[in-house]
């Protein structure tokens, strides 16, 4: 099982990715009818300034066909007749100066009487019968109106259809006229119609639309990188607080183990050394009398050196069974590491094991109990010396990091399992044929006694290296 599955923050951490991802997701699908709604906006506005627009040019046609076509046509012929070529001719020319300037496709004058088109700037369209839509019977009424009109959508009932996506406002607006008899007073004489090409804005509006949206994806994509990222950063930091605190805790419990192991140990041991001293003492004594023959001499060397050996594995009991409280003084690193080498010299010389080193004319100096750190390196010098005994390097290397001094301790032998690796500091487990299994067990307790810190690393066929960081 991952961490991550047994750490309640863990899972709080993948609620919270989760939360992100969401909320991109809804960011997402809300951005396009946030830049919809924006874009309609425009469209809105843009579409009320050419209504505006085109009822400005459709109030100076009023002006202009009432003011120069209709007052002078009627004085001078009595009658509008616009199939006549002067009137026609007239009408044109006062229409196509009053919209010159302005952006208007096709200006259409309706007969309201007849029904028909009475006049537009295409001429084909004139004498057609209007198809009399909701705009035009708002216009007949005196009431203005405009709609958009797009592709393939028939205008007036003449086949004439707008393509290729094009988007034109259709505008009606009542003409109005002073009745010849009533005075001032306005009546409805016919309906413009005006055609406005808004395609190439509309086109901008859309190209808008798009870029909002664009840039809402892209905003929120960035943030949600941004929140992405600091919630990997603060589960990496969950997961590691959460490691350690699993160490911790394995360590309390290992330390809990150990302290009532080692008070047994203390106990058993005291017990075995009283009689243990008795054997050897009475050894001695039987190998001393007159009367002693050859055989009891050699049978009392054996209990003599029995006895010695399992005093020695009783006084390693001893030492991992009381507290090992560092007695601190102004050291140096490199003068007890050569204490060590100078002792093991002969024993290296004999298994022909070449020895490195770097600290020639070096001290390293820290605070710290010589004594215990020479028991700990010695017992760890004699384990590289073991690793190899057909000969092979040992090398010794002190660097100094930030705040500590880094020592390690490198053989060539035959390297550890991956497995066993992790056990070596189980006190009584050793992969040799003989011993306690106590030594690094010891050598761990003296190390942390120094708030240090110890690693091992190794590998089948590739040797083991001891690192050892104590604090400078």
């Amino acid at each position: 099982m991952t961490p991550n599955l047994q750490n309640p923050e863990g899972k709080q951490f993948r609620l919270v990715k989760f939360f992100a991802s969401a909320s991109f997701v809804v960011l997402v699908i809300f951005s396009f009818p946030f830049s919809l709604a924006i874009s309609q906006k425009a469209k809105e506005i843009l579409l009320r300034s050419y209504e505006n627009y085109a009822l400005l040019v459709g109030q100076n046609l009023n002006h202009q066909v009432f003011q120069n076509f209709a007052i002078p046509v009627l004085r001078r012929y009595g009658q509008i007749r616009l199939r006549d070529e002067d009137q026609q001719e007239l009408m044109d020319r006062i229409v196509q100066n009053t919209i010159h300037g302005f952006k208007i496709d096709l200006v259409n004058i309706y007969d309201i009487e007849k029904g028909v088109v009475a006049y537009s700037t295409d001429p084909r369209l004139i004498g057609q019968e209007v198809k009399r839509t909701p705009g035009y019977e708002k216009a007949v009424q005196g009431e203005r109106s405009s709609r958009m009109i797009s592709e393939t959508e028939d205008l007036w009932g003449l086949n004439v259809k707008i393509v290729g996506g094009e988007r034109k406002l259709q505008t009606y607006i009542p003409f109005r006229g002073a009745h010849p008899y009533l005075g001032s007073q306005n009546y409805v004489a016919g309906v413009f119609e005006l055609i406005q090409d808004m395609s190439d804005q509309y086109e901008s509006i859309v190209r808008f639309q798009y870029l909002v949206f664009g840039l809402s994806i892209l905003i929120m994509g960035s943030i949600f990188v941004a929140l992405l990222l600091i919630v990997r950063k603060a589960e990496s930091l969950i997961e590691q607080r959460y490691r350690e605190q699993r160490e911790l805790e394995n360590q309390l419990h290992q330390a809990e183990r150990l302290a009532a192991l080692g008070e047994m140990v203390a106990g058993v041991s005291h017990e075995i050394k009283n009689p243990l001293g008795i054997i050897q003492s009475t050894a001695e004594l039987l190998a001393g009398l007159p009367d002693a023959d050859d055989t009891q001499k050699r049978l009392s060397g054996v209990i003599r050196e029995e006895s010695g050996r399992l005093n020695g594995i009783v006084t390693e009991f001893l030492d991992f069974a009381r507290p090992q409280t560092p007695n601190l003084q102004e050291t140096s690193l490199a003068d007890i590491l050569k204490k060590n080498l100078s002792f093991l010299e002969p024993e290296l010389e004999k298994k022909g094991i070449r020895l490195e080193h770097n600290l020639d004319g070096r001290r390293f100096d820290l605070r710290a109990d010589p004594e215990l750190l020479y028991q700990a390196f010695l017992n760890l010098l004699i384990n590289a010396v073991q690793a190899q005994e057909g000969g092979g390097v040992v090398a010794v290397h002190v660097t100094r990091e930030r705040n500590a001094h880094r020592v390690e301790i490198t053989d060539q032998g035959n390297g550890i399992d991956e497995e066993n690796v992790t056990k070596l500091f189980n006190p009584f487990f050793t992969t040799k044929e003989q011993g306690t299994g106590l030594g690094l067990s010891i050598v761990k307790k003296i190390v942390e006694g120094h708030n240090g810190r110890i690693d091992i690393q190794s590998r089948p066929g590739e040797g083991t290296t001891v690192v050892i960081r104590l604090p400078r």
